[in-house]
C-alpha cells in the first residue's frame, strides 16, 4: 500500500506562485508514474501534470504548460508541483496520485493511489 499526503496549498493572488508537495509512505514510488489532478466545484477531476518513474518524461495539460512544473525526488519519495503565474481558474482541490508503469498518464482511473487533496485558491 502507498499513502500519499499533499501539502502546500493555500490562498494566493493572481500572478502568484505556490509549490505543492506530495509525500509518499508505505512503499517506494520510484517505479510509479506520479501525477497531479485537480477538481473544482461542479467539475470533473481533471489531469494537470505527470512524470514517469525516471523523471525523463513529463506531461502537462495545455492550460498549465509553461506555468506549472512537476518534479520528483525519488530519494525522498516526494513529488512536487511548482505553480507560477496562477490564475483564478486554477482554483481547485489538487490531488497527487501514483500509477503503475504502463498506465495512461492523463486518465484518473489508471492511478492506484490517491492523496486526500489540498485546496488551492487564487483570488483575482
Amino acid at each position: 500500500q502507498v499513502q500519499l499526503v499533499e501539502s502546500g496549498g493555500g490562498l494566493v493572488q493572481a500572478g502568484g506562485s505556490l509549490r505543492l508537495s506530495c509525500a509518499a509512505s508505505g512503499r517506494t514510488v520510484s517505479s510509479y508514474t506520479m501525477g497531479w489532478f485537480r477538481q473544482a466545484p461542479g467539475n470533473d477531476r481533471e489531469f494537470v501534470a505527470a512524470m514517469d518513474w525516471s523523471g525523463r518524461s513529463t506531461f502537462y495539460q495545455d492550460s498549465v504548460k509553461g506555468r506549472f512544473t512537476i518534479s520528483r525526488d525519488n530519494a525522498k519519495n516526494t513529488v512536487y508541483l511548482q505553480m507560477n503565474s496562477l490564475k483564478p481558474e486554477d482554483t481547485a482541490v489538487y490531488y497527487c496520485a501514483a500509477a503503475p508503469p504502463g498506465a495512461t498518464f492523463n486518465v484518473a482511473r489508471g492511478y492506484n493511489y490517491w492523496g486526500q487533496g489540498t485546496q488551492v485558491t487564487v483570488s483575482s
